[in-house]
């Protein structure tokens, strides 16, 4: 058995020594007490206000009694580098967190997560009263966890596995070139996928079907395969759950509805059945659909009242549910065949949405579309998007609303950003975060966490802040940052009176507008990047180091799980000083940083 670090005399409660009778503890007794006390209080790491922060110790939790296990168990979704909590513990209330610690089985070190805020959800899709990830995992590695409810003796534990980057193979399909849709529809099992090779293959329709692919089956691999020249979406997953699409190359397809646009949300991968689950995408090119979509600009056909963008996607999932996984990918396309959002689906104002619960989103390369680059709207429930690089969008990442949450967006980069002249409401670009709602602000109940992000402007073409001027945003905790927004943009942070339950602080702001009460530690100025910083597009790569005299450097704070420093205090923006280059798209392969692997002795 592992014992809970909660229940420990190191750890979050002091067991006290038995004596015999008449017996009084000896000075020395009284005295390695007090140090185990002092030594939790430094270890608790729990700030003020609505996040836990390394820096920012606090003393939250300490009088909690001995360890009380709860009746009510802990419940996890896991993907390759991350666990997704799920508890409802007794006594749960506002005003108190759920204090997260976890290790890798075998080491001895515990390590400090994100704490997880109470907020019931009215509806059955909300997994638990407190909701909560960790982050930065190794895939195929089993995990302990300590859950502890803050002010109480209430305790829980267990143990979770993160999924295996290798999956077992039982049977292999080689797949030929066809001019024919491919129906798959043997299913595998867990220890054993039927794996369809379709390395070297090529499906070209010649428009004649409707789809490259049809699946229609679990425990599935797709692998190789080069689609292009159908009428509606490269690959359609009609049911299924556990499927796999590795190393494709889609390009070409959907068709015209009106005037060189095509018809709305026809995807390189399409699902819309609510029981799929567990997709993986992963190192596909998916390209240069046939039609284009309208601008903000632009009528899609006469008539219609509103202009906002129609036309093709790379990937689209309908209110599925979830736990799917999209990642190393290369999503982009040309000038005259732009997408609607680049990544995406329906529907904003719901529990579930797009991408679906427990997804993630890390290591891609996404550009070329006239409304979001990445659609992360309704539930997003414990939804984590990181490591990604967007330019060529008018929102680099949507989403309104958050009606479940947590949302974690952390180091992500976000490059150009425009809509054309002539655009509705006079729009030019967007900004890094829509924020705001669809529907009424009634779906903004889901909390939502933003670390790390890097606003980069080339030639003053990149996006605004969060949520523009005035956009409404509540239940936001905002660290680390750079929100350097284009030279007359004045709001870093929009500022819309009625905004509420936010956490802004320690970022670098180029503009001077933000909500008045927050920002009590966030830096004004503009970031000044190493020698040779920005981005590659024949490489995928990028530099966004700051340099050393730069607002920012070394003044990140230190925050459990996502931001932790290695070399002293860690840096505002994406990318430490002294990392390698980030890497996107189908080269990519995420590693989690060196620190996430060690916390603060005694742990």
């Amino acid at each position: 058995m592992w014992s809970c670090p909660y229940d420990e005399p190191n750890s979050l409660s002091v067991q006290q020594e038995k004596y015999g009778p008449g017996n009084y503890m000896s000075e020395e007794s009284m005295m390695r007490i007090r140090m185990l006390a002092v030594a939790f209080v430094a270890l608790a790491l729990v700030a003020a206000g609505q996040i836990v922060l390394a820096a920012e110790g606090g003393q939250a939790g300490a009088e909690a009694a001995p360890g009380t296990t709860s009746k009510v168990a802990a419940k996890t979704v896991p993907t390759f580098h991350c666990l997704g909590i799920y508890w409802s513990p007794e006594n749960g209330a506002a005003g108190k967190k759920v204090l997260v610690k976890f290790r890798e089985i075998g080491q001895a070190a515990w390590r400090e997560g994100l704490p997880m805020r109470y907020n019931p959800v009215k509806t059955p899709e909300c997994k638990g009263d407190y909701r909560g990830s960790i982050v930065n995992l190794t895939p195929g590695a089993t995990y302990e966890v300590a859950l502890a409810l803050e002010g109480t003796a209430v305790r829980t534990s267990l143990k979770a596995a993160t999924w295996s980057e290798k999956f077992p193979v039982a049977s292999t399909v080689k797949v030929a070139s066809s001019a024919t849709t491919l129906m798959v529809n043997k299913s595998g099992t867990a220890d054993g996928y039927v794996l369809y090779d379709g390395t070297g293959s090529v499906i070209d329709c010649g428009n004649k079907s409707a789809l490259g692919i049809s699946v229609d089956a679990n425990y599935v691999i797709l692998r190789g395969f080069t689609i292009r020249n159908v009428k509606e979406h490269g690959i359609r997953i009609m049911k299924g759950h556990h499927i796999v699409i590795e190393d494709c190359d889609i390009s070409k397809w959907g068709s015209e509805e009106t005037n060189g646009f095509g018809f709305e949300q026809q995807a390189g991968v399409f699902g819309s059945d609510k029981d799929i689950h567990a997709v993986v995408i992963q190192r596909c090119k998916i390209h240069n659909p046939t039609w284009n979509t309208n601008s903000w600009a632009e009528d899609h056909y006469k008539g219609r009242d509103s202009r906002h963008p129609d036309g093709p996607q790379t990937i689209v999932f309908f209110e599925t549910d979830g736990n799917h996984v999209i990642r190393y990918n290369e999503l982009w396309s040309d000038k005259d065949h732009y997408y609607n959002d680049i990544i995406g689906g329906r529907f904003n104002s719901s529990y579930r949405g797009f991408p679906g619960a427990d997804s993630d989103i890390y290591g891609n390369y996404l550009a070329n579309c006239w409304d979001d680059g990445i659609e992360s709207e309704g539930g997003n429930q414990n939804v984590r998007i990181w490591n990604n690089y967007i330019e060529n969008t008018m929102m680099s990442i949507a989403n309104a609303a958050t009606s479940i949450g947590p949302l974690y967006i952390w180091r992500n980069v976000a490059g150009r950003s425009y809509s054309p002249p002539g655009s509705s409401w006079g729009l030019t670009h967007g900004s890094f975060m829509k924020m705001g709602f669809a529907g009424n602000d009634s779906w903004m109940t889901g909390h939502m966490y933003v670390f790390n992000n890097t606003l980069l402007q080339p030639n003053d073409e990149g996006p605004n802040g969060l949520g523009g001027d005035s956009k409404l945003i509540k239940h936001c905790v905002t660290r680390n940052n750079i929100l350097h927004v284009r030279s007359a943009d004045t709001h870093a942070i929009a500022t819309a009176k009625n905004s509420v339950d936010n956490d802004f602080d320690y970022d670098l702001m180029s503009a001077g507008r933000y909500p008045s009460d927050q920002e009590k530690h966030g830096i004004k100025g503009t970031p000044r990047y190493v020698p040779g910083a920005g981005f590659s597009f024949a490489t995928k790569t990028g530099n966004f180091q700051l340099a050393p005299d730069s607002p920012g450097f070394h003044k990140a704070v230190v925050i459990p799980n996502f931001c932790e420093g290695v070399n002293g205090a860690p840096d505002m923006g994406a990318q430490e000083a002294g990392a390698p280059p980030m890497v996107f798209g189908v080269k990519a392969q995420f590693d989690p940083p060196a620190a996430s692997a060690k916390g603060p002795a005694g742990q």
